[in-house]
């Protein structure tokens, strides 16, 4: 892919992102207080970051989020098991 369109890619992730990052600021989970199946899929997505050099330094709410999930029981033996922990 050229570079052009890859700078496109990463605005508009970039948008998505920052959308993402405000919604974590106001509650626990992607879709409110509840952890729900829109958590797991979105603690993996989240994960490829940084396999693909997306940086999400500048989205606290989601390292605070990412560190949340990551510390669920279930995630915690899910990870080890995959031998990713």
């Amino acid at each position: 892919m050229p570079d052009g369109g890859k700078e496109a890619i990463k605005g508009r992730l970039d948008s998505r992102l920052g959308w993402m990052n405000k919604q974590l600021e106001k509650s626990q989970y992607v879709l409110g207080d509840a952890f729900s199946v829109a958590d797991a899929y979105a603690f993996t997505v989240l994960g490829w970051c940084k396999h693909v050099g997306i940086d999400l330094g500048k989205f606290p709410a989601i390292g605070t989020y990412l560190a949340r999930v990551a510390a669920r029981p279930a995630v915690q033996k899910t990870l080890q098991a995959e031998g990713l922990a």
